[in-house]
């Protein structure tokens, strides 16, 4: 062996590889996990941002929240569009839910909810995620905190937003949710097939007024879910903040439940009128239950001549007792949402 020959394999340190070690870095087996890993990293940073971590924890919220209350929102409907003279559910909360067990069983606790459920989850999505995108442009310096008008007006504007893209939706729920109730107006259905959400929804676009049919109502809805949600916003916020200890950014999910019962209760007190409205416009020209108003006018002489004025609250009870627990759910469930999603940025 000659002194200036290098021993085989025992390259020096920082000399160039050999062949074989080039094409295996280079081997296109090494691509996907790289690929793949940065997919997660890049789907992390996307979902963890505010507003888009907002708008999908507003659709569990809302998910979350109908379903625990549905047996409770049906039967606010069902009293909502009764008129003088219709006592099929001129009942108390416990004895119309016995009724409606009795008559439907399960399915009468839950008719209408899928619909629902396939509305809330856009709505409260959008309503969410508007309400954190118009925070940004009312805030008096980046991340400053919001006064409570402008929580109200916040509120109010993602309120807009949210039911203009899902009215049509709505308007179909309210239709499920009582075609099968016993009303004699309707008249008998036992062996009928009801139709679902499309059926419904097309019959509708096809024999009540094409496209216009599916916003039938949406001027009295909008006048209420407008200061409805910037008064929940506003509330909730305040309420929050009231409740949390002080030195800490967070109260615990039982003053966030609290938080979410009591801004939930007031808000919905305060417009409820416009839910009576929403409901009725919403059945105006369905055979057997339409009440034919004129207007917004029209429809509350009418209601107040016939019904009196606890004829503008019908069902205020049911959904006050709806109202709290599916508050305080939407607002824990949509606070555990984001802050995961928020969280799973920060681990990046």
């Amino acid at each position: 062996m000659s002194l200036g020959r290098k021993p085989p394999g025992n390259e020096e340190i920082g000399a160039e590889p050999n062949n074989s070690l080039q094409k295996l870095a280079r081997s296109p087996m090494a691509t996907p996990e790289i690929s793949s890993n940065a997919f997660v990293i890049s789907f992390r940073k996307n979902v963890s941002q505010p507003v888009t971590a907002a708008f999908i924890g507003g659709g569990i919220a809302g998910a979350v929240s109908r379903t625990v209350v549905s047996p409770l929102e049906r039967l606010k409907i069902l009293y909502q569009i009764q008129s003088a003279g219709r006592e099929e559910y001129k009942l108390s909360v416990s004895k119309a839910l016995r009724k409606m067990w009795r008559e439907e069983g399960w399915r009468g606790f839950m008719r209408g909810n899928g619909t629902n459920c396939i509305r809330i989850i856009p709505y409260s999505a959008v309503q969410f995620g508007s309400y954190n995108f118009y925070k940004k442009f009312a805030e008096p310096y980046p991340g400053g905190e919001l006064s409570p008008l402008r929580r109200l007006v916040c509120g109010g504007v993602a309120g807009i937003t949210s039911v203009t893209f899902t009215y049509p939706l709505d308007i179909v729920r309210t239709r499920l949710s009582i075609q099968s109730a016993s009303f004699a107006a309707l008249g008998e259905h036992a062996n009928k097939r009801l139709p679902g959400m499309w059926g419904t929804m097309i019959h509708m676009y096809k024999h009540e007024g094409g496209f216009l049919a599916l916003y039938r109502g949406i001027i009295p809805t909008v006048a209420g879910v407008a200061p409805y949600v910037g008064l929940n916003f506003m509330i909730y916020e305040s309420v929050r903040t009231y409740l949390t200890p002080e030195g800490d950014q967070n109260p615990n999910a039982v003053r966030k439940l609290i938080a979410g019962a009591v801004s939930g209760a007031v808000a919905q007190s305060f417009t409820y009128p416009f839910d009576v409205l929403r409901r009725r416009f919403q059945i105006n020209t369905m055979n057997g239950m339409g009440y034919q108003y004129k207007g917004i006018w029209d429809a509350v002489k009418c209601i107040i001549t016939q019904e009196g004025l606890r004829g503008m609250y019908k069902g205020l009870v049911p959904n006050l007792l709806k109202v709290a627990p599916s508050m305080a759910s939407s607002w824990l469930s949509f606070e555990v949402t984001r802050d995961f999603l928020v969280n799973m940025g920060k681990e990046v």
